[in-house]
């Protein structure tokens, strides 16, 4: 059944302004809708999504990873090459100065094409470093992901600029494993700046928004005759829509509770180290010279590290995914689902991090960045929890509520690889709400589905879901680190 016709005037309320909302309403923009309101709890317009300041969605960060590298996944492989090509685009535009928001210069950019490294201890490659390697081959992009221990791919690395990006933590020099892969096309998203920037387009081309913790936030939907003709907003007011989106990242599980057992809340863990300006590593970690990575990112709790290269102002992040940590609560139904707790939210503790994240990255110092250890005036600046929405399968769920009359579409699930598409997902997402459900590969995927649509055979269960209070890695149960964490080697948790 085709969706009921959109008019260019319809109102669509559009609730959550990270990367799900803002690629949305810029899309829709774009296709000449005139009446696209974004709503967000938090006031973006005066914090430009800048975590010190007190934003905590996912999409509020100083960087995300941006790769190309997909194993088997042509049709993720495929959209990140479009992606890029709109990355590059924007950066042209913040340079040239035909667009730049408050508080930003033609000297920024919201993306930098460092590469992306992904590094494994095992002795061989792992399948799905194997898999992209052929598949971006066999796509007519070789020469793209170059082995680290492979003397070919090195002078490929040399000729291309890339050849201190092979071994970037210098394990070769002290005789240890180097074993990786380097996505050339890959690189690091500066994340806050590029919202800020995807939200001055928006605004451009006369989206609306309402911003603020009581005229922002989502309360309930409206209904007229059955249908839903419109969502409530804390403060009271009626906002009518013809169509809503529920693109809210961390929130969107509880606030949608038809995606239980489809999606859920869960928590990676943050740890932000602060180099001095004056110190060499600013040199030798800066983008220029280091990529981003990841770290035996699909063995389980005992990996799973990510990071990037220091940014301007001295920020070494590293996140840890290798346990998805959740927060079960009982919703008005009844029902237990994960949700948000941070720092600016409900719980003080949540400034702390599981014990088993702090552990794993302290290995990994010591292991890879013995130099950051020794370093003078480097401290942890902060860390943090940030929760992401995973689905059972790592797809997105882009799609309207079966339940809901097709009058709402849920645009979440990004399973922390998901930030990298700000400016090309909305494309697709404006595809589901004209009713353009063609056969392509990605809408397909992002169907709603359950695990009995999607044979473990061709959609492997990825997450487990909905574990509740009983499950092993409820927050609550894990031990949390000091509130203030220091260098391993100065003093121990």
């Amino acid at each position: 059944m085709a969706s009921p016709p959109l008019a260019k005037n319809d109102p669509i309320a559009i609730v959550g302004a990270g990367i799900f909302g803002l690629s949305t309403a810029l899309h829709l923009a774009r296709r000449g809708y005139t009446s696209v309101t974004i709503f967000d709890k938090q006031p973006y317009h005066e914090t430009h999504y800048d975590y010190f300041k007190g934003c905590d969605a996912a999409s509020a960060d100083c960087n995300k990873i941006f790769r190309c590298a997909y194993g088997k996944q042509s049709e993720y492989m495929r959209m990140s090459l479009e992606a890029r090509d709109e990355w590059m685009a924007w950066n042209e535009e913040l340079q040239t100065g035909k667009l730049v928001p408050p508080g930003m210069s033609t000297r920024d950019c919201v993306f930098v094409g460092n590469g992306n490294l992904s590094l494994t201890e095992e002795r061989e490659l792992p399948e799905f470093e194997v898999e992209t390697v052929r598949n971006m081959e066999r796509l007519g992009w070789g020469e793209t992901q170059l082995v680290t221990t492979d003397k070919g791919d090195l002078e490929v690395a040399k000729r291309k600029g890339f050849e201190g990006m092979m071994d970037p933590f210098r394990r070769g020099e002290r005789a240890k494993s180097y074993l990786g892969v380097l996505d050339t096309l890959g690189g690091t998203n500066y994340a806050d700046k590029a919202c800020r920037f995807a939200l001055a387009k928006v605004v451009a081309l006369g989206v609306k928004t309402v911003f603020g913790e009581r005229e922002g936030t989502f309360r309930e939907y409206v209904y007229e005759s059955g249908k839903v003709s419109g969502i409530r907003t804390l403060d009271g007011h009626i906002h009518k829509a013809a169509r809503v989106v529920m693109a809210c990242g961390g929130w969107t599980p509880s606030l949608v509770p038809e995606l239980d057992h489809l999606c859920e809340t869960t928590a990676g863990s943050v740890v932000i180290f602060r180099i001095p300006k004056d110190s060499p590593l600013m040199e030798r970690y800066s983008a220029k010279n280091f990529p981003s990575w990841t770290w035996n990112v699909r063995d389980g709790p005992t990996g799973g590290l990510y990071g990037f290269p220091v940014t301007e102002d001295g920020l070494f992040k590293i996140g840890y995914r290798g346990e998805k940590f959740t927060n079960p609560k009982v919703q008005r139904d009844g029902k237990e689902r994960s949700v948000p707790a941070t720092r600016y939210t409900t719980e003080e503790q949540m400034k702390q991090i599981p014990q088993q994240a702090w552990k794993v990255i302290q290995h990994f110092l010591q292991q890879y960045t013995p130099e950051l250890l020794q370093e003078p005036g480097v401290k942890v600046e902060i860390s943090r929890i940030c929760w992401y929405t995973d689905s059972w399968d790592n797809h997105y769920v882009i799609d309207f509520v079966p339940e809901l009359d097709r009058r709402v579409l849920i645009a979440t699930g990004g399973s922390g690889h998901a930030f990298k598409y700000l400016p090309n997902i909305g494309k697709y997402i404006a595809d589901v709400l004209e009713g353009k459900e063609s056969d392509r590969e990605l809408l397909q995927k992002w169907r709603w589905r359950s695990r009995a649509d999607n044979p473990t055979t061709t959609s492997p269960i990825v997450n487990t879901l909905m574990e509740g209070q009983e499950g092993p890695r409820v927050l609550r149960k894990q031990k949390l680190t000091q509130e203030t964490l220091v260098l391993p080697g100065t003093a121990h948790l």
